[in-house]
């Protein structure tokens, strides 16, 4: 019964985190200690289905319950706070970082060549990406009107990268989207399904609601379930090698975080802006009072402190070699 409650509570912080934009769900995983266990259960459902129900069945209860008890308070602190907001979840991110490295550090005292390389390239390319503006693309309406087959194949994609993205740590599939400019269309149809609800005889909303949904849940299906194949077999043979490149995600991930235009919200000065970062800050570039700076600082060491003594303890009782 502990360990259901466990897997509920695990699960209801990875909801939580899902109704955030651009935080890694993979990386909530790593904070609360049950990602190798997830690729595991996800990997052998058929072969150990019981104790893959075990973890899966209380971990998507308490996925769905965290959406849909957090989404709208989610959605009223982006609005109206967003600055300490997002620093929480920074902070998050950011606490985990030690406890990896203290455990990299145990399976291999010395520093190497190789594992700057494996920290720094993932880091690098992941600031890199986000300075990619979002593709240009026509309005939503138009362009799920005009969407033929060569479109749909190009979601299909799409949803395939941003899967994998979603069960990498420290990558967020939303940023993925962003950057291939499908994620307008999506947040476009996800208006739409109110509508239909309260209007099921409106065929050409339906229509367009499969036209974007159907390619993209399968991508994102293929996505999840190849990258989880393909991390469980890295685990077991390199396994010191993929947490030096998680912890690199990590690292690009809290740059690009605070970089990003939804840390600022409401307090940013449109007038003026000619770049989102997090300079601005200092730079005199947003409304933003000492105060709710404080707060966010205070929520940033907060987050730090929970991921950290979470992250510390989850790797503590791990063994010294994961074997899968």
């Amino acid at each position: 019964m502990q360990k259901i409650i466990r897997n509920f509570l695990n699960g209801l912080a990875l909801g939580i985190t899902e109704a955030v934009p651009g935080v890694s769900g993979g990386t909530i995983a790593v904070i609360m200690g049950f990602y190798d266990e997830f690729v595991r259960a996800v990997n052998h459902f058929k072969k150990d289905r019981r104790e893959s129900l075990g973890l899966l069945v209380p971990l998507f209860i308490g996925v769905v319950a965290g959406l849909l008890s957090f989404g709208s308070l989610a959605n009223y602190l982006l609005t109206h706070h967003s600055f300490p907001t997002m620093l929480f979840f920074v902070g998050l991110i950011a606490g985990i970082m030690p406890p990896i490295y203290f455990k990299l550090k145990r399976l291999r005292p010395k520093f190497t060549l190789k594992r700057l390389l494996l920290i720094l390239v993932p880091a690098l390319m992941l600031a890199a990406l986000s300075s990619l503006k979002e593709a240009a693309v026509a309005e939503p309406a138009e362009v799920i009107a005009n969407m033929g087959l060569p479109f749909m194949l190009f979601v299909f994609l799409g949803g395939i990268l941003a899967a994998a993205a979603l069960v990498i740590p420290g990558v967020s599939g939303s940023v993925v989207l962003l950057i291939m400019g499908i994620y307008p269309s999506i947040t476009y149809c996800l208006a739409k399904i109110g509508h239909l609800i309260t209007d099921m005889t409106d065929a050409a909303i339906l229509l367009d609601i499969c036209k974007l949904f159907v390619p993209l849940g399968l991508g994102l299906l293929i996505g999840a379930l190849g990258m989880l194949k393909l991390i469980e077999k890295l685990l077991k043979h390199y396994y010191e090698n993929v947490y030096s490149v998680i912890l690199g995600l990590m690292g690009g991930s809290v740059y690009v975080l605070v970089n990003h235009p939804i840390v600022f919200g409401s307090y940013i000065d449109h007038s003026n802006l000619t770049k989102w970062n997090i300079s601005l800050l200092f730079g005199g570039g947003l409304q933003i009072s000492p105060l709710v700076v404080a707060i966010g600082l205070f929520t940033f060491a907060l987050g730090i402190a929970i991921s950290f003594f979470s992250g510390k303890n989850a790797f503590k009782n791990k063994k010294e070699k994961q074997v899968l």
